[in-house]
């Protein structure tokens, strides 16, 4: 079975979105086409990285993942074919793959350079339609990447704010909001093992704290901001019942300390 996954900053409902699986199953008809998502923020490649690193490597090995979150399009920054641990990708070279990368090194990455699998004439606005999904269907029939152009030496990079982590606290920052309105941070379950989670834990983000970090939503009364680790392995606050980042005016990028008495 050939899975292709699309995650896109389109939009819901977009006809861009259809018009990429059109010539993705125009090549492929049995292709297996998943939406990861389409609701990137607009031109928010941080973001778009963000979800291929929490998402993509759920899939089968050898899923074929395309991402267009692509505010150089037209311009001349690469598209590029990179294998990366079980996983294919096929994106612009923006940093979209930055935090893929930075958990797994590419075993693989080449750029698309060969017209041959590309739909004529390629529109200088719309190359997710044009130059990936068809390079993407061509590989799932098959395809030997290499025959996709010349091989590249590393992916563009984007600079990730990094964890300060001291004997008695950690400070981050707010990494992403999901469709809940939850805070995530950069700050890892792996980074909290060993330090008391009980209340000696005092979380504080912006001008809000809360104490203690708990397993579930539930272990709090409606209302409350909580903070917990939540299914992404990363911390986070909420707000139990309730949108956090609407209600409290958070927003990306804001600080969020751990501190143990």
């Amino acid at each position: 079975m050939s899975i292709i996954t699309l995650t896109t900053d389109f939009g819901t409902g977009s006809p861009y979105v259809a018009a990429m699986k059109g010539v993705i199953l125009s090549i492929n008809p049995r292709a297996t086409i998943v939406d990861i998502t389409h609701e990137v923020r607009p031109q928010d490649v941080c973001h778009g990285a963000v979800v291929l690193e929490d998402v993509s490597d759920r899939f089968p090995a050898d899923t074929i993942h395309v991402a267009v979150v692509d505010p150089g399009v037209g311009t001349e920054r690469a598209i590029i074919y990179a294998r990366i641990g079980r996983q294919q990708y096929v994106t612009p070279d923006n940093g979209l793959l930055s935090r893929v990368a930075q958990r797994t090194a590419p075993e693989r990455i080449i750029q698309l350079q060969e017209p041959a699998f590309w739909l004529q004439p390629v529109s200088s606005t719309f190359h997710g339609r044009d130059i990936m999904a068809p390079v993407a269907a061509h590989l799932s029939l098959g395809l030997d990447p290499t025959r996709l152009g010349p091989p590249a030496e590393r992916l563009v990079e984007i600079r990730w704010p990094e964890v300060r982590v001291g004997r008695d606290r950690l400070e981050g920052t707010v990494l992403e909001i999901d469709s809940f309105g939850n805070l995530i941070t950069n700050i890892s379950a792996e980074m909290l093992a060993g330090r008391p989670t009980d209340e000696r834990a005092c979380v504080v983000c912006g001008i809000y704290e809360t104490w203690g970090i708990y397993n579930t939503y539930a272990e709090q009364p409606q209302g409350m901001l909580i903070a917990l680790v939540g299914s992404t392995g990363r911390l986070e606050l909420a707000l139990v019942g309730d949108n956090a980042a609407r209600r409290l005016g958070i927003q990306l990028g804001t600080p969020v300390t751990v501190a143990w008495e």
